[in-house]
């Protein structure tokens, strides 16, 4: 039983830009969202670790986040953080159905 380090990273990842997000701004819902999002992807990375074809919890997170600040990205044209959160998602949609396929 491998650890899903990956998975842990990026879930700490997105919680750190939830509150990143309500330390700068005092955005409350960046701080949920952030919670939410972070804790919905560590526990999938915890089900990656036990089984490395149990990916629907964390391609649902990933998935989701991609779609939201892809259009947070489009739409506002700034990098930080919607253009990096669509690319660190997408690079982990790919991992995930990587790891799906296997």
């Amino acid at each position: 039983m491998a650890v899903d380090w990956i998975g842990f990273g990026y879930a700490a990842a997105i919680a750190l830009g939830g509150f990143m997000g309500y330390k700068r701004k005092g955005s409350v819902m960046s701080l949920i969202a952030g919670l939410l999002f972070g804790s919905l992807s560590a526990y999938g990375a915890y089900r990656i670790s036990n089984d490395t074809r149990d990916v629907k919890m964390t391609l649902i997170a990933s998935f989701s986040l991609f779609i939201v600040m892809g259009m947070r990205y489009r739409k506002s044209g700034k990098l930080m953080p919607a253009g990096i959160m669509t690319g660190l998602s997408l690079l982990m949609l790919v991992r995930v159905l990587f790891l799906a396929l296997l």
